[in-house]
């Protein structure tokens, strides 16, 4: 083998090297935490201790009634002969997601989670875990949590459906010429690419051009033909690509989801019309014409 070939092989194989490693890292971090939830679960406070590190601190923070935030410092000791003292299967959090960032030896988790007594909702919020990979492997050195008791997630939903209804919903707005849900559905810096080259708006920036299409009936009607929605895996992230029928014909669209605390908002989305292979020349022609 050559050296350029050497040197091109290393390039295309580098990258997925690295992909596998930071998979394999965010495997054992998470493994790391589930060991956690299994040891509560299972009431073994050995397992529940062996992934926290020595100089582990645990924090809530909340709201109280007068209104006042306040972080209440945790005591480890008591939790993990909490765990002991528990029945087998009554502590039982459920992890909804899970959001991991690793740099080197450290990773920083963000988990919501509701949490059950037996069989009984007790609160729900989100966890923040900081963890350390020493010579021991992974170790929680941190968790921050939240705790509120309104509005707690019981069942695991289909996130792809969910995604489906809200675009649904946002193609509907501007067939109902709403334009409060159709722009509140993107996001304040969300971007949109229209069919005509000099189409690139910013989301208030549309709201102002298309301000006289919202004083309709109809501001415009997209119905989908066919649509593929995917989900990132830190569940924070989605974007899709669909067929519509339009007043143009069959257009293509692209659009980039984000979960923000207000919900899933558009980031970005690109509308284009399609032409048959058999008739780009004609097309060329068209909008080459003076």
């Amino acid at each position: 083998m050559t050296m350029k070939k050497r040197i091109l092989l290393w390039a295309i194989l580098l990258p997925l090297f690295a992909q596998a490693q930071n998979l394999d890292k965010r495997a054992a971090v998470v493994a790391t935490i589930e060991q956690l939830f299994d040891g509560m679960r299972s009431a073994d406070s050995a397992m529940v201790r062996a992934v926290f590190h020595p100089d582990m601190r645990l924090n809530t923070t909340m709201i109280t009634p007068e209104g006042k935030p306040r972080m209440v410092k945790g005591d480890i000791d008591g939790f993990v002969r909490s765990v002991e003292q528990s029945e087998p299967g009554t502590l039982h959090e459920k992890i909804w997601r899970y959001d991991v960032q690793i740099d080197q030896n450290l990773a920083s988790v963000w988990t919501p989670y509701t949490f059950f007594v037996g069989d009984q909702l007790s609160h729900c919020g989100v966890n923040t875990f900081q963890l350390f990979r020493g010579e021991n492997g992974w170790q929680i050195i941190q968790i921050t949590d939240t705790r509120h008791g309104e509005g707690c997630r019981t069942e695991a939903g289909d996130l792809e459906q969910e995604l489906h209804t809200m675009i649904d919903g946002w193609h509907q707005a501007a067939a109902d010429a709403d334009a409060d849900a159709f722009f509140g559905a993107m996001a304040a810096d969300g971007i949109y690419i229209g069919t005509d080259k000099s189409e690139r708006w910013l989301r208030d920036e549309l709201r102002t051009w298309a301000a006289d299409a919202f004083e309709r009936e109809t501001a415009w009607a997209f119905k989908t033909i066919d649509r593929v929605v995917t989900v990132a895996d830190d569940e924070r992230h989605a974007w899709w690509d669909e067929t519509l029928d339009t007043w143009m014909g069959v257009c293509r669209s692209t659009g980039i989801l984000e979960r923000t605390p207000d919900g899933w908002k558009i980031k970005h989305y690109q509308l284009s019309v399609t032409v048959p292979n058999e008739k780009i020349e004609d097309f060329k022609s068209l909008v080459n014409e003076k």
